[in-house]
């Protein structure tokens, strides 16, 4: 097994991590906050002070960063991954980050001889827990045929979508549906309890039918129990929000539906719900139709 470097243990890293090492593969860590370090440590990783000396001991290093600024400072900044990787390294830069800024963090490392892929995943914290995460990735194919031991312990689809910056590119596309498809849930919710219709029995009806999605099971049921603990925080996809409109504005393509969304988003986020799941965007429905899901009909 080739040595991993594993930079990011945060709600999704950690897990992550975790099941790399309980796979076998050597795992050298490194994030800002002391405690997951430690717990990585106590289940056997070895812990290093900077990106540079992860990417030292590592002959691949996973990132896993909150945003496109993260990254860059990891990868190429101070005591970054440059700094340390020696020539023949790959990078999997596994945060959801913003597509050009991807394919010129690739072609920086390229030149001195270290290889990267951007592989974002959709699935969430208990996806990341359980190993069951769907990745995209962008990069070389020789790259990507390296990887897949690593890719595959951490997720269950894992698809090559094309070249360096592909898999952002289909992440975006993922958060512009998500995103949508939680805003239409909550709206059919509060609609129907805003004319008397118990949301409980219009979510299973709705279950059965065409309407059914992954989002609708899992986020209606937040919805109508009122819990928001995240899985994904809305300040997250606030930030993917963002990475969708720049992308599409770039593009010249319109994504009317989105621009709602990321409104909504933004509202939540500086309203104080940027914590909260991002299911929670009912919340914002509920206060200004004047219905409760769980009182329905009732203002």
């Amino acid at each position: 097994m080739e040595r991993l470097g594993f930079i990011g243990l945060g709600i999704m890293g950690k897990p992550m991590a975790l099941n790399l090492l309980r796979a076998g593969f050597p795992l050298t860590v490194h994030s800002r906050s002391a405690d997951p370090v430690a717990e990585l440590e106590g289940a056997g990783a070895a812990a290093a002070d900077s990106p540079a000396a992860v990417a030292g001991a590592s002959d691949i290093v996973v990132t896993m960063l909150p945003d496109t600024p993260d990254v860059e400072q990891v990868l190429l900044g101070d005591s970054g991954v440059a700094e340390g990787a020696r020539d023949g390294a790959l990078v999997i830069d596994m945060s959801t980050i913003d597509p050009e800024a991807t394919r010129r963090f690739a072609s920086k490392l390229g030149e001195q001889g270290v290889a990267m892929l951007d592989a974002p995943v959709s699935g969430g914290e208990a996806g990341a827990i359980e190993g069951s995460l769907a990745i995209m990735v962008g990069g070389p194919e020789g790259s990507f045929e390296r990887a897949l031991p690593v890719l595959q312990t951490v997720g269950k689809s894992v698809v090559h979508v094309g070249p360096s910056g592909a898999g952002q590119v289909t992440k975006a596309c993922n958060q512009l549906i998500a995103g949508a498809t939680v805003e239409a849930v909550a709206e059919a919710l509060v609609l129907a309890a805003r004319a008397g219709v118990d949301p409980a029995k219009v979510r299973e009806a709705l279950l059965g039918g065409f309407a059914g999605s992954r989002i609708l099971e899992v986020h209606g049921r937040r919805m109508l129990a009122g819990d928001f603990a995240p899985g994904f925080k809305a300040r997250l996809h606030r930030k993917d929000a963002r990475i969708v409109l720049e992308t599409a504005r770039r593009l010249g393509v319109p994504v009317p539906s989105f621009e709602a969304v990321a409104d909504a988003l933004d509202r939540l986020v500086e309203s104080g719900g940027g914590e909260l799941d991002h299911s929670a965007l009912v919340t914002l429905l509920e206060r200004e139709s004047g219905t409760s899901l769980r009182s329905p009909g009732r203002s």
